[in-house]
């Protein structure tokens, strides 16, 4: 792996961080609000400028809420597919911040580059099989197969899988596309609506947090049943707030999977679902580590 300067672009559906780092440390950073496309593209395109013109870059990545065309045979390559955030869909992200550098970029999802960076310097180092999942304005995952990202015709959108619910539970969802997809339940705009408040005001000891951990521990025993994952890592603003229900989604994905997958049980599911190792880190350091992979394989 080379070494020397890299930066990174995460974009995220309510902020955009743009950072310069070497290997696993943030040298600097600078965060502005995800509004339109054309400002928040530009004020990031003008910051990677600054940069480059003050240090030898090596390399950019960005990584991008999606979803995202990654297919570099596509003519839209880079470009965001359809999406409910506001006036996103068609974004041209890899054309308008990745072009014209003297140097080389790559894009892929947020999450992917989370796993990524969790992989190469998290709580995913040594692992064969990972999952990334966040919890925040959104629901989304992530997966590396053998310290390499999976792509297929897309990319994983984990965040649309509809789960089993009990019949007691009638909330709708809030996904545009699916309503009560994992997305439509348990990302933070799901959740304010789902308890009719701010999620800051619902205390940790409200019931109603065990079934949202249900419903994300269904989650976790899809991924554990289809991708074999030997460990599966949660970040976001929602988790990351209220670590707890890390405990009681073990109970339930433990309950769930009823004895059949031979390596999970309640003497091993807190090595295999845990917190993300590099917590708030993951996203800013996923960035960089695309930017790892753009400066090796340029």
């Amino acid at each position: 792996m080379s070494s020397g300067y890299r930066i990174g672009v995460e974009i995220g559906g309510t902020k955009t961080l743009v950072s310069l780092g070497v290997a696993e440390e943030i040298m600097s950073s600078v965060q502005f609000p995800t509004t339109s496309p054309g400002e928040t593209l530009g004020r990031a395109r003008a910051q990677v400028a600054v940069w480059a013109e003050a240090h030898p870059v090596q390399a950019l990545g960005i990584a991008s809420f999606g979803p995202l065309r990654l297919d570099p045979q596509s003519p839209d390559f880079g470009f965001m597919l359809k999406t409910p955030k506001h006036g996103w869909t068609h974004a041209n992200i890899l054309g308008t911040l990745g072009k014209d550098w003297p140097f080389p970029s790559v894009i892929d999802t947020d999450v992917n580059a989370a796993a990524l960076a969790e992989h190469r310097w998290g709580a995913g180092r040594g692992e064969a099989a990972i999952c990334y999942i966040t919890i925040g304005t959104g629901v989304g995952g992530g997966h590396l197969l053998d310290g390499r990202l999976v792509h297929g015709a897309m990319h994983p959108e984990i965040g649309h899988i509809r789960v089993r619910r009990p019949s007691s539970d009638a909330f709708p969802g809030t996904c545009p596309f699916h309503g009560d997809c994992i997305e439509g339940l348990v990302s933070g705009p799901a959740l304010a609506k789902r308890f009719s408040t701010k999620i800051e005001e619902v205390g940790d000891g409200d019931p109603r947090w065990d079934d949202v951990a249900r419903d994300i521990a269904e989650l976790v025993s899809v991924l554990l049943l289809t991708t074999a994952a030997t460990r599966i890592l949660f970040g976001g603003s929602v988790i990351l707030k209220r670590p707890f229900l890390i405990n009681m989604l073990h109970k339930h994905v433990v309950a769930q999977l009823g004895g059949y997958l031979p390596l999970v049980g309640a003497g091993t599911i807190a090595d295999i679902v845990m917190l993300a190792g590099l917590r708030e880190r993951a996203g800013p350091l996923g960035s960089i580590a695309l930017a790892d992979l753009a400066a090796d394989h340029p």
